[in-house]
C-alpha cells in the first residue's frame, strides 16, 4: 500500500502548498530585486494551524533556489547568541578564510561525558553586525545574499528582538542584500509592533494567512491523491473539502484520514465520511486545546457564550449572556481578535477564527465553564 501522503504535523511542509503560490511569487520576486525591494521585509501573522511557519520554510527555499543562505531561528531568549553562532558557521562555509577564530579556553576532563569549552567572539549585537558584514560580502559578490526566518515571534523575547531589529535595520541603511521573514500570532505581531524600540518592524510587508478557498482544497486533495497511487470519487472529495473549511492544518488532518479509512486504491464517500470525524476529534486535541489553554477564564466565558449560535455572534447578544456592560465585552472581544481566536465579520458581529472550536466547546463546555469560575475575575 502506498504511504500516506498527508502531513498533519505543525509546522510540516504539506505535499501542495494550497493558496499560497502569488504571496511566494511576491517574495521570490523582492528576494530576485534585492535592497529596497518591499517583501525583503516580511511578517505573517494569522491563528494557529494557518500555516505561518509552512510559509517561513516556503521563503527560505525560495532563498535557497536563488542562490541565498538561509538562517533559521525560533523566538526564544538566546535567540541573537545562536544567530550569531549561525553566522559564523555560514561564514566559514561561504568563505572559510574570513571565519572568525575560536579558541580552547577550558576543557572537562574525561572527554566522554564532558566536553571542550569553545569561546566564540565576544557576544556584542555589534559582533553579530560585524560577522554578518562579513558574510555578506562574498555572497552579494556572487549576487546572492541572506535571509533571517524568526518563528513564534513572542514578548518573551523581546531583547533579543529588539537586538535583532536593530541590527537589520543598520544593515538595510547600509543597503546590504538582506531579508528578514518572521511569523506569530496576531496578538504577538500585535504587541510586537507596539514596542517603541521596533518601529522599524512597523515598515514590513504583513501577510495575513486566511482561510484557503474550497475550489482550491478539492483540487489540492485530488491531485495529491492521484500523485500518490489513489483515485477519489467526487462525493467523497467534495466531502472531505468541505470539511476543511478550507483550514491549511485541518487540509493536511482530513486528508490523512480520509486515506486511511480507504481500502483499496479508492477514495469512496464511505471512507470520507469516517476519516472527517477523526479528523475533527484530532484538530480539538492539537489546536483548540491549546488555543484556549493560552486564555484567561473571562476570555474562555466570551467563546462559551459565542458557541450557542449556530453562525456569527452579535457582539450585543454576548453582553447580555455574559450579564455585563458592551464596554466590557469589548474588551474580550478585541484580545480574542487580536489572538486569531475569533474574526468580525460584519459591524457588530464575530465568529470563530478556526473550524469546529464551536463544536468543541459545546462538547467540552463544562470544564471550561468550571475553569471560568475558579479564574473568575482574572484577566
Amino acid at each position: 500500500m502506498a504511504r500516506n501522503p498527508f502531513r498533519p504535523t505543525a509546522g510540516a511542509t504539506p505535499p501542495q502548498l494550497v493558496g499560497r503560490h502569488d504571496i511566494v511569487e511576491e517574495l521570490t520576486e523582492s528576494l530576485e530585486d534585492g535592497p529596497g525591494a518591499p517583501g525583503l521585509l516580511s511578517l505573517f501573522t494569522g491563528p494557529r494551524g494557518i500555516g505561518k511557519t509552512v510559509m517561513l520554510t516556503e521563503a527560505g527555499d525560495a532563498a535557497l533556489r536563488l542562490g541565498w543562505v538561509t538562517l533559521s531561528e525560533t523566538a526564544t531568549p538566546g535567540m541573537v547568541m545562536r544567530l550569531s553562532h549561525a553566522t559564523t558557521r555560514a561564514l566559514e562555509d561561504v568563505d572559510p578564510s574570513a571565519a572568525p577564530r575560536r579558541s580552547i579556553t577550558g576543557l572537562t576532563l574525561p572527554v566522554v561525558g564532558g566536553g571542550i569549552t569553545v569561546s566564540a567572539p565576544p557576544s556584542t549585537v555589534v559582533d553579530w553586525r560585524y560577522d554578518l558584514g562579513r558574510l555578506l560580502d562574498p555572497l552579494e559578490a556572487r549576487g546572492s545574499g541572506l535571509l533571517i526566518t524568526v518563528d513564534e515571534v513572542h514578548s518573551a523575547a523581546r531583547d533579543d528582538l529588539r537586538d535583532l531589529a536593530a541590527t537589520v535595520q543598520h544593515l538595510v541603511r547600509e543597503e546590504r542584500t538582506i531579508a528578514l521573514a518572521m511569523a506569530g500570532l496576531p496578538s504577538s505581531v500585535s504587541d510586537l509592533l507596539n514596542d517603541d524600540v521596533l518601529t522599524f518592524l512597523r515598515r514590513a510587508t504583513r501577510f495575513h494567512l486566511d482561510d484557503v478557498p474550497l475550489d482550491h482544497v478539492a483540487d489540492a486533495l485530488r491531485e495529491t491523491v492521484i500523485a500518490n497511487g489513489r483515485t477519489i470519487d467526487d462525493d467523497a472529495l467534495a466531502e472531505a473539502a468541505s470539511a476543511t473549511g478550507g483550514y491549511p492544518f485541518m487540509i493536511q488532518l482530513v486528508g490523512y484520514h480520509v486515506w486511511r479509512k480507504a481500502t483499496g486504491d479508492r477514495i469512496t464517500l464511505a471512507a470520507a465520511r469516517a476519516g472527517v470525524p477523526a479528523a475533527q476529534k484530532r484538530l480539538g486535541s492539537l489546536v483548540h486545546e491549546t488555543a484556549l489553554a493560552d486564555l484567561s477564564g473571562v476570555d474562555r466565558t466570551y467563546l462559551l457564550a459565542m458557541a450557542h449560535d449556530e453562525a456569527e455572534s452579535s457582539t450585543g447578544e454576548i453582553a447580555r449572556r455574559l450579564g455585563v456592560t458592551p464596554y466590557y465585552a469589548s474588551t474580550y472581544r478585541a484580545r480574542l481578535i487580536a489572538a486569531g481566536v475569533v474574526v468580525p465579520t460584519r459591524h457588530g458581529f464575530v465568529d470563530f477564527a478556526v473550524p469546529y472550536l464551536r463544536e468543541y466547546l459545546r462538547e467540552h463546555g463544562a470544564r471550561y465553564e468550571m475553569a471560568g469560575r475558579r479564574t473568575d475575575g482574572s484577566s
